[in-house]
């Protein structure tokens, strides 16, 4: 299921900044025998998102619903919500609601429900699912990090070892690497030091760069 976008205002100190958590967190909350765990991930994609459910999932395959949030990009308009056969709004949307009261993104919650026998009805289930998510997010502190734009670097090995000193050197995150004779590098470069990361890799000329 997913919902329309709820209103977002991102702690922004510039276009090249953003707010995320610092690490993956897990958190337990029970209430009259259902079991809530939420489970909080720091992410840049939706495939991102995509590994961590299904390995959830397969964590644990007995639970009866796998209730998730995410945001994601800058400005955040690109998200989903699951209430998994939870009451409609019940899940998803309290989730997203917690992650959006940190003014975070590029968040991911998931939150695996071990049903326990007593109906909590609706404002039961939506207390679990904000509690839950909350108590995760408590549990890593929220972080500022650079804005990172992809690029992919193709160059003969003979190159390589100058390649990573300017990624070193400027910042830049490995996304991706295949080192044979001909190498080929994905890498973030941080938003802000664009021009100089290009300026750079230009100057040791046959390598090709190309943003994604």
């Amino acid at each position: 299921m997913q919902l329309a976008a709820s209103s977002l205002s991102l702690p922004m100190i510039d276009s090249s900044h953003y707010h995320t958590i610092e690490k993956p967190s897990t958190a337990e909350y029970k209430e009259r025998g259902s079991k809530f765990l939420a489970y909080a991930y720091p992410i840049r994609s939706v495939e991102d998102f995509k590994k961590y459910l299904q390995l959830l999932k397969k964590e644990h395959p007995k639970a009866v619903h796998h209730c998730f949030a995410y945001r994601l990009g800058l400005d955040g308009n690109n998200f989903r919500v699951s209430d998994d056969g939870e009451p409609s709004g019940t899940a998803g949307k309290q989730i997203l609601g917690q992650i959006d009261s940190k003014q975070i993104v590029n968040v991911l919650v998931v939150v695996v429900r071990y049903f326990g026998g007593t109906l909590l009805g609706v404002p039961g289930l939506i207390n679990a699912y904000k509690t839950a998510t909350a108590l995760a997010l408590q549990l890593t502190p929220v972080i500022q990090k650079q804005v990172l734009v992809n690029y992919t670097l193709q160059f003969d090995y003979t190159k390589m070892n100058d390649v990573m000193i300017i990624v070193r050197q400027f910042g830049c995150e490995v996304i991706k690497q295949e080192s044979q004779l001909f190498c080929s590098l994905e890498i973030g470069v941080p938003k802000a030091r664009i021009n100089e990361v290009e300026f750079k890799l230009k100057e040791l000329q046959s390598v090709e760069v190309r943003a994604i």
